[in-house]
């Protein structure tokens, strides 16, 4: 009985140890579900600890429409002809009706064809996008969406981390929220950068075809669209064909997309555009440019908009001043890395023509303001000059007799030496040592006195030198000096800029008339005149001869480092200087060479 009970009770003991094995069973698969969920619960947690960490990363949103841009300067000849841009160059920004329909059809359809459907992210746009990348081994396309793009523009570093596109699809979701779709794609034509310096639709449309966006044709609104994917790639100014072949990808864009017909697309594809003409520049006026740039900023740096500049140029003789400078430079062949500058002022100060150098793209040095060069004798008129206010005139006469001062000894270029010597004879013929000995006996202060009265600001050394122009000083402070003499005395300070506007012609800064003391009385400026025009007549610079009444002087310094030529004739003075950067001595080019040559080729093409 004993022994049946017992075997009554083994099949309960397995059916036991079945529900038992069934339990454990179901105890893994309840445990793996509930780390699952938990799982999934903390994912959600982080990423929304991260979320709200980026979010409170963002930049200021109240902001939106204060973020400052660089600003445009457009520079303006005196004819009002524009000749230069700087900066970030945009317009009035335009309102949703004034674009049309066509432009924006083109954008949605060639940037972002799901705009119209997504909340800022466009997902169906990033998987595609991820997809054709993996296939290509490269990142071929991009999935951001219009709005992406506007949150980058307005506000983010234009970085690759993940912090960085974590905060553009917080922004994007931001934008989505805050305004309608017409405005964010007002905001995104009015700040996004079509290439060459210019923000904005409005600006692109002038700046491309010269019209209002009203105005803008199918094919004109392609090309404009088609430069958002790589704006220097497909910039119509610098690379036509390209760009024209872009424009007709995006109106093939437009046919997919269902906003133009097929047989429409002949029609716009075969279509010539007109780009608006561009002013081609001359490698000098950019020196100019350059020199105006940096002043206006002093005039006007509070300001902080768009301006326009009306400098003093004179497109005319300043392509005339290239062209002197450009012949005599590359007729001599005996000196190699010759370098030359030219100045024109008028009598007033007004800066007419400004070459720097031979070539600005191969060196943005400015020879004409930037260099402090030695004069040589061409600093002689200021000592004559002074000694003509103290009393003396041209018929005094003055020992050119050999001089010692100290340890040093002057010499006459020619190795002579005269017993006397009229300040006439001594400025024309330009002796050295009788100009030492005048500069001795009126004193170095009043020579130094009146170059400062000329407008010379570089320092001057009070050494017997000065008189032979030791002291380095700029081919613009030098020529304005001699544009004070040739006005009747009166001291005049050089400028190019005339006024500065907004761009909604508002003034902000106008030049007004100075008024100014004689450097000295009117015979003493005649008498200056009538020996300066000696020099030319029978003196050091008769190659500056142009067959009617001219003064000026020649200048050479040191073992033929700098040579110059700087005078006047009808209302122009004219100041040139030649020699090498790197200051070492050029093959016996002197003032009365070269520069005269050139003087007088830039004056006989003017006058």
């Amino acid at each position: 009985m004993n022994s049946q009970k017992k075997a009554k009770k083994k099949p309960a003991a397995r059916d036991t140890s079945k529900r038992k094995l069934k339990r454990k069973s179901r105890g893994f698969f309840g445990s793996f579900g509930s780390f699952a969920v938990l799982g999934a619960i903390w994912g959600i947690a982080i990423i929304l600890a991260i979320g709200i960490y980026q979010a409170t990363q963002l930049p200021d949103l109240s902001k939106l429409e204060l973020k400052k841009r660089d600003i445009g300067v457009r520079l303006l000849n005196k004819k009002g002809t524009s000749f230069a841009t700087y900066g970030d160059f945009y317009l009035k920004p335009v309102g949703f009706s004034e674009i049309p329909p066509f432009l924006i059809d083109a954008l949605i359809a060639t940037e972002d064809r799901r705009f119209l459907k997504h909340w800022g992210i466009d997902p169906i746009s990033l998987i595609r996008a991820m997809t054709v990348n993996l296939k290509e081994g490269r990142i071929k396309q991009g999935g951001s969406t219009l709005t992406q793009q506007l949150a980058k523009n307005l506000f983010l570093v234009f970085d690759k981390s993940l912090e960085r596109k974590l905060q553009e699809l917080l922004l994007a979701f931001w934008l989505e929220m805050s305004f309608t779709k017409e405005q964010i794609l007002t905001l995104y034509l009015n700040r996004v950068y079509f290439g060459s310096g210019v923000f904005g639709l409005s600006a692109a449309a002038q700046h491309y075809f010269g019209k209002a966006v009203k105005g803008l044709e199918v094919q004109e609104a392609a090309m404009l669209v088609g430069i958002l994917k790589a704006p220097s790639r497909y910039n119509p100014r610098t690379n036509l064909s390209v760009a024209k072949k872009r424009a007709n990808q995006v109106l093939k864009n437009m046919v997919n997309a269902g906003f133009l017909k097929q047989n429409q697309l002949k029609k716009y594809t075969i279509y010539k555009l007109k780009m608006r003409e561009q002013l081609r520049l001359e490698k000098g006026t950019w020196y100019f440019a350059d020199w105006i740039r940096e002043r206006a900023e002093a005039y006007s740096g509070n300001v902080h908009v768009n301006k326009e500049i009306l400098t003093t140029l004179d497109p005319r003789l300043q392509k005339k001043a290239e062209l002197a400078l450009s012949n005599e430079l590359n007729r001599d062949k005996s000196n190699k890395d010759l370098q030359g500058a030219i100045v024109v002022l008028d009598p007033g100060g007004r800066i007419l023509a400004m070459v720097g150098g031979k070539n600005y793209f191969k060196s943005k040095f400015n020879r004409a303001t930037q260099a402090r060069r030695q004069p040589g004798s061409a600093f002689k008129p200021i000592v004559f000059l002074a000694a003509l206010s103290k009393g003396l005139n041209p018929k005094t006469t003055i020992s050119d007799q050999p001089l010692e001062i100290g340890n040093w000894r002057p010499k006459n270029f020619d190795g002579k030496y005269r017993a006397s010597v009229s300040l006439r004879q001594a400025l024309a013929m330009s002796y050295n040592v009788a100009t030492v000995r005048l500069s001795e006996t009126i004193g170095r202060s009043l020579t130094i006195k009146t170059a400062n009265r000329l407008g010379i600001i570089s320092k001057l050394d009070d050494e017997p030198s000065l008189a032979l122009g030791s002291s380095g000083v700029s081919l613009l402070n030098l020529t304005a000096a001699y544009a004070a003499i040739a006005n009747g005395g009166f001291p005049i300070e050089p400028h190019g800029i005339t006024s500065v506007l907004t761009e909604n012609g508002e003034p902000v800064y106008n030049r007004r008339a100075q008024t100014v003391t004689p450097i000295a009385s009117p015979e003493v400026i005649e008498a200056m005149n009538s020996m300066l025009e000696d020099v030319i007549s029978y003196g050091t610079g008769k190659k500056a001869s142009i067959g009617r009444r001219a003064a000026g002087k020649t200048g050479t310094s040191q073992d033929y480092r700098d040579a110059w030529f700087i005078g006047y004739s009808q209302g122009l003075t004219v100041g040139v200087w030649v020699g090498r950067d790197d200051n070492l001595p050029m093959r016996e080019v002197t003032g009365g060479s070269i520069p005269a040559q050139i003087w007088a080729q830039f004056m006989r093409s003017v006058l």
